[in-house]
């Protein structure tokens, strides 16, 4: 029976052997003794009282690799290496830097310099097109208006007068006119106050009539007010954001004016722009292409740290406001920009 040490000793030499064969086959365990060191012998079996040993012998890759370049005429210094190491770090097949293609734009189009992607159909698609209808059925009451002001219901012929007030004015008074209208014309009261439901959106003469909203009607009648005007639909936004402020979901519009937007808020008597000032968390555009959900620029976009959950899995606009219950709204965990 053969000693541990003589097992070990053998697989060894099988080792060195299939080493040698699969790197060119040229070398033969004797060619290859000749050049490896000797050492001590070394006790390999017993038989009895018979002790056989035999020379133990050490090398190298590089060594046997180095031999049979030499053997290839490759020089008396030839060295081969088994392995390199790799002058960068990291290994990657990506193009290099230099002809990368260009980064994406730093900002958007859309307000606050984000870009916008069609929202999953979900309530404020719903909401917004139930009140598209509502403006497109009261669109043939203000031509009815327009050629009989006899008979034109007192919301209309408000609304009407709105209008002309600022198709008579230009840039950013016409904006300021729109803004400052409707804040006069609409008192607050939150849906929960004044239709006992949570979130309603209203059509701009239903506002009118009733002479109360919350902030999606203040929004939604400048919207109109605009476009019944002649400003372009292109150029207008409905936005449903989070103010961080008062830690509250709010509606507000915004019209673009010479490459700028600007925000008109039922809350302000003037315009502002759509910068940092606002601590605004913008979540959803609406016009007349539908709803839409913001997204950061990808060149300005921080790394994820945390999962996110798809937007179509998250809830749909509450429609708090600062006046109404504090609590905040519900859209504070979509997984779009903040």
């Amino acid at each position: 029976m053969k000693s541990r040490c003589g097992r070990r000793r053998q697989d060894i030499l099988a080792f060195a052997a299939a080493m040698l064969v699969s790197l060119g086959g040229t070398a033969t365990s004797v060619a290859f003794a000749a050049e490896v060191e000797p050492a001590e012998p070394r006790e390999i079996a017993s038989s009895g009282a018979e002790t056989i040993r035999a020379p133990a012998t050490f090398f190298t890759i590089n060594a046997v690799l180095a031999k049979l370049d030499r053997e290839r005429g490759r020089g008396p210094n030839a060295v081969r290496l088994a392995a390199l190491t790799p002058s960068s770090p990291t290994a990657t097949d990506a193009a290099p830097e230099t002809d990368a293609p260009a980064g994406a734009p730093p900002v958007g189009n859309e307000p606050f310099g984000l870009f916008a992607f069609r929202a999953p159909d979900n309530a404020i698609w719903r909401k917004w097109r139930a009140v598209e209808a509502e403006i497109a059925s009261e669109q043939a009451l203000l031509e009815r208006c327009r050629s009989d002001a006899a008979t034109c219901p007192p919301n209309a012929a408000q609304f009407l007068r709105l209008v002309g007030a600022v198709k008579a004015k230009s840039g950013r008074a016409q904006l300021e006119e729109v803004n400052l209208g409707v804040n006069s014309a609409i008192r607050y009261v939150s849906d929960l106050v004044q239709h006992r439901e949570l979130d309603r959106w209203s059509s701009p003469l239903a506002s009118f009539a009733t002479g109360k909203g919350d902030c999606e009607d203040y929004a939604i009648a400048k919207y109109a007010a605009l476009r019944e005007a002649g400003y372009p639909d292109t150029d207008m936004r409905l936005l449903l954001v989070r103010d961080r402020a008062v830690r509250q979901d709010h509606a507000v519009l915004a019209a673009r004016l010479g490459g700028r937007w600007m925000i008109l808020d039922n809350r302000w008597a003037g315009l502002r722009e759509d910068n940092g000032d606002l601590n605004f968390a913008p979540l959803f555009a609406i016009n007349h292409d539908g709803v839409h959900l913001f997204a950061k620029p990808y060149a300005k976009a921080a790394p994820l740290t945390a999962e996110a959950a798809p937007a179509a899995a998250g809830p749909d606009w509450a429609g708090s406001d600062p006046a109404d219950t504090a609590g905040g709204g519900s859209l504070s965990t979509l997984p779009v920009a903040m």
